[in-house]
């Protein structure tokens, strides 16, 4: 970036400056998921104010510091050592220092090491101060249109192995009225999106890949079309991955019926298409069960028939 730190730093001085920044205090330091402008100014602000940046790698650590004009000791705190790590941030924070924590990307303890430090540091009867900032889950979520959940979970990197992550994702699936959040790297990417045609083929699905950086992409369609478009272009495969798996339907009871727009949509490609193509559609656009509305299609031919 093509900017003097010291103009960041002044105007996150004039954005943020007048806030309180108390000290003894753990700072959890959202940073860039891949566009070092998506940085906040108050998040700059805090990093000038602190006394030690620990981060999960201090190369990661070392470079935003650099990029922002700052220097400052760095602790190397990361999911292999993050206990013994802990008690060095305390240690400063006993002495009233303000110490920041950043993992390599994103919002700390989201599917990264932080929330070991947060445990430890509460329990020592310090303050932790949130500053908030990029986290691709959210970021995937906001493109995904996904108007049938109600909420969301977050499932991150599935297992590695293959039944494990066969079980793993026949068990997010299976949740109804919220999208999922699911993480992958870019060498397991091709093996998860066949998993999930085989599994979940009219599944809609929103691939978002490197959110943020120059050559981002999102994609949504249902989980059946996915290998065949991953295969077309090998970019499409390169890079870090979120994907949103859209929300399945609640399943109505056996005695209920149908929504009436529902009903109405059914009626409207029915009176146009075979029932299978009907139905398939009717699915895709409501999330009511397939079998619900073949026997609803089966119903409005009869009446038409008669």
């Amino acid at each position: 970036m093509n900017i003097d730190a010291s103009v960041l730093r002044q105007a996150a001085q004039a954005a943020a400056g007048g806030q309180q920044y108390p000290a003894a205090t753990l700072y959890l330091v959202a940073t860039p998921i891949g566009n070092l402008a998506d940085m906040s100014l108050r998040a700059i602000h805090a990093l000038s104010l602190v006394d030690a940046l620990a981060c999960e790698d201090t190369r990661q650590g070392g470079g935003l510091l650099r990029h922002l004009g700052l220097h400052k000791p760095l602790i190397a705190l990361h999911q292999h050592n993050e206990r013994e790590a802990s008690a060095t941030v305390l240690a400063r924070l006993a002495a009233g220092e303000r110490v920041a924590y950043a993992s390599d990307a994103g919002t700390p303890a989201i599917s990264d090491p932080g929330a070991v430090l947060v445990q430890e540091v509460v329990a020592a009867g310090y303050r932790v101060l949130p500053l908030p900032g990029p986290s691709s889950a959210v970021t995937a979520l906001s493109v995904a249109g996904d108007t049938a959940a109600r909420g969301f979970a977050f499932a991150g990197f599935l297992p590695t192995k293959a039944g494990e992550r066969r079980t793993a994702l026949q068990a997010v699936l299976a949740i109804e009225g919220q999208s999922q959040v699911v993480f992958e790297a870019p060498h397991r990417i091709v093996e998860l999106i066949a998993l999930l045609a085989e599994l979940a083929p009219t599944r809609r699905v929103t691939v978002c890949r490197e959110l943020t950086k120059q050559f981002e992409s999102i994609h949504t369609a249902q989980a059946a079309a996915l290998p065949a478009w991953l295969a077309a272009d090998a970019q499409r495969q390169r890079g870090e991955f979120v994907l949103v798996l859209h929300a399945l339907a609640p399943q109505a009871a056996a005695g209920d019926e149908l929504p009436a727009e529902v009903l109405r949509v059914l009626a409207l490609l029915a009176a146009e298409l075979p029932l299978k193509q009907a139905v398939a559609l009717a699915a895709q656009i409501s999330g009511a069960p397939r079998n619900r509305l073949y026997d609803a299609g089966l119903a409005l031919k009869r009446g038409g028939d008669e």
